[in-house]
């Protein structure tokens, strides 16, 4: 992996430069423009059932549908919240946050759903993941189209080999303090708008993806196999615990081939799976 042309260097090391607050970056437009809800969570966990938010982050900011820049920095909001047990010694190494920092806070779900309620996307890295938690508690989120980062973002073909933020951010020239809510946020917007790429910003195929459905394959009619079982995982397919099969999420473009791919590895002779189309407000629910 090479990290993008437009890096700082000094002989043969790299400078990174930290990550600053997004600012605007046309005074005037007179593009049609996309309101963008870039949102993360932390969480006491990863059961979206059960675990708590214990804190979120939230900043509106408005792109040009043209070019992806930032024509404004509209509404941001950041609390902490206090679960209802003790947050775990693990959950603090990752993210810092402690019982004393969170003890009385609450998120103002009122005020979280009337900034939502002016978006046309809602975006963060691994939506699926904030997504199950925000749907329980915001009535706006449940009925509001959401896009990923790591899903809506072809960063393979953009050269980059793993879609861990924090790397990404690296190979693109800069550095955050990871693991926290507004940090991550900024981080992610000043990713996705990245000045290096020349009328193809990152935000752009992410709001172009938005707008197109998925294509959920269920692997029915699938007798156990250990071989076959690893071979389906290892390219991308997920166990449903409930339903008691295997599944994968592709795009309308991906979709014949995937198929294809897996009637060679499961079926043999013909597709005997499901293909279920998910509407694009229901994309990346839980």
């Amino acid at each position: 992996m090479s990290y993008v042309s437009s890096i700082k260097k000094d002989g043969e090391n790299i400078i990174l430069y930290k990550c600053s607050e997004p600012v605007p970056e046309l005074l005037l437009s007179v593009e049609d423009c996309v309101t963008i809800g870039f949102l993360d969570t932390e969480t006491t966990g990863l059961d979206k059932q059960n675990d708590e938010i214990i804190e979120l982050a939230l900043k509106v900011v408005k792109v040009e549908e043209g070019t992806g820049k930032i024509v404004s920095t509209d509404h941001e909001y950041e609390s902490f919240n206090e679960p209802g047990g003790h947050i775990d010694e693990g959950i603090t190494l990752i993210n810092g946050i402690t019982d004393e920092m969170v003890k009385g806070k609450s998120i103002d779900w009122s005020t979280v759903d009337a900034i939502l309620q002016e978006v046309d996307i809602i975006v963060s890295h691994n939506a699926s993941f904030d997504r199950g938690f925000m749907d329980r508690y915001s009535t706006i989120s449940k009925n509001t189209v959401w896009a990923c980062t790591i899903g809506d973002i072809d960063w393979l073909e953009r050269g980059f080999t793993n879609t861990k933020q924090e790397l990404l951010c690296h190979w693109h020239g800069f550095y955050f303090d990871a693991h926290r809510a507004m940090n991550d946020v900024n981080a992610l917007i000043h990713l996705v708008t990245h000045q290096h790429y020349n009328g193809n910003r990152p935000v752009l195929e992410l709001i172009g993806n938005a707008g197109k459905p998925l294509y959920v394959i269920h692997a029915t009619d699938f007798p156990y196999d250990e071989i076959k079982k690893n071979t389906i995982k290892a390219n991308g397919y997920h166990w449903n615990a409930t339903e008691k099969l295997w599944y994968k999420m592709v795009s309308l473009t991906d979709l014949e081939n995937e198929k294809e791919w897996l009637t060679g590895v499961v079926y043999e002779t013909y597709f005997k799976g499901l293909v279920e189309e998910i509407n694009i407000v229901d994309k990346y629910k839980s």
